[in-house]
């Protein structure tokens, strides 16, 4: 039977629809592996940017082993360091409290760019004032407590700044809150030839103050402190002020704090400002400006 040439040309409009699907498809798939390279790539860059941020990070956690433990801190290297004698800035936090928040509560980094910045991190440790149980990270409280083990962490952290970096050691400090800030007169007491000054916050050391030597000190205060009590700080400022020989009457030294001038070059900051058991920010410049106002030997 013959076929029409209408069957003809359907057939050929069917085919034609077929050749366009393809075509379609064709141009769908590379456009779909075209935009799956670009994708690769654009992720490739990012990745790779974002490794060359990190490598070029002067922020660094590093980790130390003292015995069977494995210790850290934050650590800022200025770019100089490995070319020229850099001052080290200690920050110890309070008890409970982490390295970050307190690297991150101070930026000594932004106030002495020059300067290597270290915060480590504390251990479980039983609290004098709170947390008897030792669940929140901290500090040992005092000559042989613990095993002296915040004080071997320093000491290697120190000896691993030193073989790495320029260390100026004439400008070695140490600054801490709280349990952190009875920490930095403990490194005083333990370690004085190390430190050119200290400045703790809110603590005493009434545990072992027969153990330090004279030092430019500055001391924070809150004047309605309810845990560290302003009278026992008072306390410790006066031990400070007979210590260093210092005058009596002292003078106008920035916001809240009058530095007492002494006969030995070993003046004392008081940083008493109306808060509680706070580090002010406020109290970050005043520290830095006397931290480079002294350095070991040369005041």
């Amino acid at each position: 039977m013959p076929v029409s040439s209408g069957v003809f040309l359907f057939a050929e409009e069917r085919d034609k629809r077929k050749y366009i699907i393809f075509d379609e498809n064709d141009v769908l798939l590379k456009h779909m592996k075209r935009a799956i390279e670009l994708t690769i790539i654009i992720l490739i860059s990012v990745l790779y940017g974002t490794v060359a941020a990190q490598s070029s990070d002067p922020f660094q956690i590093r980790k130390w082993t003292i015995g069977d433990q494995q210790r850290e801190a934050i650590v800022y290297i200025p770019a100089s360091a490995k070319d020229k004698p850099s001052p080290v800035i200690f920050v110890f936090h309070g008890h409970g409290g982490n390295m970050k928040n307190m690297f991150e509560a101070h930026r000594f980094d932004k106030l002495w760019p020059d300067a290597i910045v270290v915060a480590p991190q504390g251990l479980p440790t039983p609290g004098q004032l709170l947390d008897r149980e030792g669940k929140l990270a901290g500090w040992q409280k005092g000559p042989g407590d613990m095993g002296d083990r915040d004080i071997h962490f320093f000491d290697e952290i120190f000896s691993s700044l030193q073989t790495e970096y320029q260390i100026d050691i004439k400008r070695i400090y140490a600054t801490g809150h709280s349990n952190g800030g009875s920490f930095t007169y403990l490194l005083w007491a333990m370690r004085a030839d190390v430190f050119a000054a200290v400045a703790p916050s809110a603590a005493v050391a009434f545990r072992f103050n027969d153990l330090l030597k004279p030092k430019p000190v500055m001391h924070i205060m809150g004047e309605a402190d309810p845990l560290v009590k302003p009278a026992w700080q008072q306390m410790q400022v006066a031990k400070l002020l007979k210590l260093n020989n210092c005058s009596t009457s002292g003078e106008p030294y920035g916001s809240f704090s009058t530095i007492y001038p002494s006969a030995q070059g070993d003046p004392v900051v008081v940083y008493k400002h109306p808060g509680g058991h706070t580090y002010p920010a406020d109290a970050n410049a005043v520290v830095v400006r006397f931290f480079k106002s002294v350095s070991k030997g040369v005041n």
